[in-house]
């Protein structure tokens, strides 16, 4: 007999894997402004994936596992190709080196995550998620380009490359905002954080997501350096000591409360 599957959610997955492929063919042919976008794209389709998964109760382990291998596809190889043929090549082995661990750290996040998603919390990530880590990669080129700046042979480039390796596999905690329930009545304050936070991204929309991507994950490896927001420790319940009363001295009690 054969195995059936939800359809939905897994022909999303299969669209972010496509625009992952779609990424690396661009890449090779030098076309890095449209890999970039198709790595935009492969993340908006991850990110409806689980969506459309979760809403309509068609959750399931191969479409956990068949997500991985996409994300390994679109997160990893493709933004590490790109890095690579866009900046690094000219560093010769390092720089190859480099976009070799990037692509690792990113295999090594997703087996970790996979082994580990029904313990961690769910407002937070252990380490930099790889579509964000994807994003930055994506939105450097953006910003590059629309800054008519060359990257190739960046030192900069080439610490963000391992940067962003590094902080994927780390424990760090980045807040998922997944414990953000817009549908409900919050705060006015978050609608003037949402409404500032737009006007800052509409000044220069291809410079600004990238620095605020690259915010993130160098806020995160800082925080996480110094300890700071560290989940606190688990306290113990209390011991509850409890009294042993004769039996004897249980029959008075109760004869004198009748």
């Amino acid at each position: 007999m054969g195995m059936h599957i939800y359809v939905l959610p897994n022909l999303l997955t299969t669209a972010n894997m496509f625009f992952g492929f779609f990424a690396i063919i661009y890449s090779i042919n030098s076309n890095f402004l449209w890999a970039s976008y198709a790595i935009v794209f492969a993340a908006l389709f991850d990110l409806l994936d689980g969506r459309v998964a979760r809403w309509t109760n068609s959750t399931s382990e191969f479409g956990a596992e068949y997500d991985s291998l996409c994300d390994l596809v679109s997160f990893g190889m493709a933004p590490g190709l790109l890095l690579f043929l866009w900046a690094l090549e000219p560093f010769g082995r390092i720089g190859w080196l480099a976009a070799f661990f990037y692509v690792a750290c990113c295999a090594l996040r997703l087996a970790r995550f996979n082994v580990q998603k029904d313990i961690v919390e769910k407002s937070f990530f252990q380490g930099l998620p790889t579509p964000m880590g994807a994003g930055i990669v994506a939105s450097s080129v953006l910003a590059f380009e629309d800054l008519e700046l060359d990257g190739s042979r960046s030192w900069g480039l080439l610490a963000m490359t391992f940067l962003l390796g590094f902080v994927m596999v780390s424990n760090f905690r980045y807040r998922s905002f997944k414990d953000l329930d817009l549908k409900q009545r919050l705060p006015f304050k978050y609608l003037v954080v949402g409404v500032f936070v737009f006007a800052l991204i509409a000044i220069r929309p291809e410079v600004m997501l990238f620095v605020l991507f690259l915010s993130y994950a160098v806020l995160g490896a800082v925080f996480g350096v110094f300890k700071i927001g560290k989940a606190p420790k688990r306290q113990h319940p209390p011991q509850v000591e409890f009294d042993f009363v004769e039996e004897d001295d249980l029959h008075e009690t109760v004869e004198m409360e009748n």
